[in-house]
């Protein structure tokens, strides 16, 4: 059975880049004019070359947006598919994606994006961010356009993600973008939220959290595990994953064994519907109504993007949760 997202598996992705030929020439208000083109970067385990900095980009995924608009590239939009949750972005940020033309944001029922590859070689882009099930990069670079998806969507997956995979993957579009400068600002931006959210913690030592994905109508859960950016975020806030300990970024879990582990605390993850809607959908799953968490009213929904994948997204997140915790 699919699931949104439950089967990409923890694996190891070295994120590596490489340039080659002459100094490419920049256009508009270029931070640096140090990147080389062709560039070629590795991304999940292929080679992908940019002959120079895109300037017709599709984008599939609403994960990687925010570098993009923390770069400053917005303008190089020039499609979009999918969704993209208002909550997450500033609203600078969404009157430029407003601005471009969306496809489609037709979701299946296992919430993955249904676009066919005529769909996407029509627009003539020379990038897309993201990589939509049933459509293949080879179909795509046939016709040059390349792809980049973020690594805890590649096939293997990343092997114990944290915040240096999102320094790193910063990095990757700033190389992409020709705005390292920007890029290594942004890094720094970041580490300080972080260092800001830790000097103001409370004492959350001992407590139990599990973040889950609710499978609407379906009446199971998946549990994400000790390979997904949930682990590394409680773990700033001093707080510990019940399922930090299994060697997987998502995976179902019965309710017997959510009993066993029964977190003081449960965060529900989602990309679509309200509040409500999300926390019911734990709760119509016999045994649900004698944990702990919902018990004590300890329910927290949060937008998918706010923990996972690894981008700055999870910086929000990480806020957020920090001012929940605070307030309970």
């Amino acid at each position: 059975m699919k699931r949104y997202l439950a089967w990409f598996s923890a694996g190891l992705l070295a994120v590596t880049l490489t340039a080659c030929g002459s100094a490419g020439s920049g256009d508009g208000d270029r931070s640096n004019a140090s990147g080389s083109f062709p560039l070629t970067v590795e991304n999940c385990g292929v080679d992908v070359t940019l002959d120079e900095p895109p300037s017709r980009v599709l984008i599939v995924n609403s994960a990687p947006l925010q570098y993009l608009s923390t770069l400053g590239v917005l303008d190089r939009l020039t499609s979009r598919a999918g969704k993209f949750p208002p909550e997450y972005y500033s609203k600078e940020t969404l009157d430029a994606l407003n601005k471009v033309p969306s496809l489609t944001d037709r979701l299946g029922s296992d919430g993955h994006l249904k676009i066919s590859t005529e769909a996407i070689i029509a627009e003539e882009p020379d990038l897309m961010l993201g990589l939509p099930d049933g459509v293949s990069r080879e179909s795509l670079s046939a016709v040059g356009v390349s792809v980049l998806d973020e690594p805890s969507f590649c096939p293997d997956g990343i092997k114990d993600p944290g915040y240096e995979t999102i320094y790193e993957q910063m990095r990757l579009y700033g190389r992409v973008f020709d705005r390292q400068d920007k890029a290594e600002q942004a890094v720094r931006d970041l580490q300080k939220r972080i260092e800001t959210v830790q000097a103001d913690l409370p004492d959350q030592k001992g407590r139990k959290v599990a973040v889950l994905w609710p499978y609407r109508g379906e009446g199971t859960v998946g549990a994400y595990g000790g390979q997904s950016m949930a682990t590394p975020q409680l773990e700033t806030l001093g707080a510990q994953n019940v399922f930090a300990a299994t060697d997987k970024r998502v995976f179902e879990v019965s309710m017997e064994e959510l009993l066993g582990r029964d977190p003081d605390t449960i965060i529900l993850l989602h990309t679509d519907g309200t509040q409500q809607e999300i926390r019911q959908a734990l709760l119509d799953i016999p045994g649900a109504k004698d944990l702990r968490a919902v018990k004590n009213d300890a329910l927290h929904v949060q937008l998918f993007n706010f923990t996972e994948p690894p981008t700055p997204l999870v910086l929000d997140g990480l806020e957020r949760l920090a001012t929940y915790f605070k307030g309970e």
